[in-house]
């Protein structure tokens, strides 16, 4: 196996942290490591998530600042549960909380796996899902 292969942590660029960050800790109940600044970080049993301010990212690219728009179609965000069980737990308590999924009620994929979409506030995508 790769040394590369050892730890894998998703960066997302975002124009509004204290939303971005709100949304990540009180709505998915992730614990949130955030100052205030134009960076956060999270508590993820395996691997790891963070967030940087797109402006300041964008500075230390040296490159120009561009908007988003719409919803981010170059990757998601996948988060596995233990079961199927707990697809539809997380599909019901997301929703009860103001979360509209993008596919509807959970389904069971060809593959095996039962699973719902939905996006942060941003426009990335997330995926809920189990393999059965």
């Amino acid at each position: 196996m790769s040394l590369l292969s050892n730890s894998i942590h998703v960066g997302l660029f975002v124009d509004n942290m204290e939303v971005m960050v709100t949304f990540y800790r009180d709505i998915l109940g992730l614990e949130a490591g955030w100052d205030g600044g134009p960076y956060a970080e999270f508590t993820i049993r395996d691997g790891g998530l963070f967030m940087f301010d797109r402006k300041e990212f964008s500075r230390s690219m040296q490159q120009v600042y561009q908007a988003p728009k719409g919803y981010n179609q170059t990757m998601e965000i996948g988060i596995g549960v233990p079961s199927a069980e707990d697809v539809d737990a997380e599909y019901r308590r997301l929703t009860a909380l103001g979360v509209v999924s993008l596919t509807g009620e959970p389904i069971t994929q060809p593959w095996g796996q039962r699973n719902f979409f939905f996006a942060d506030p941003e426009g990335n995508y997330i995926e809920i899902g189990a393999f059965l």
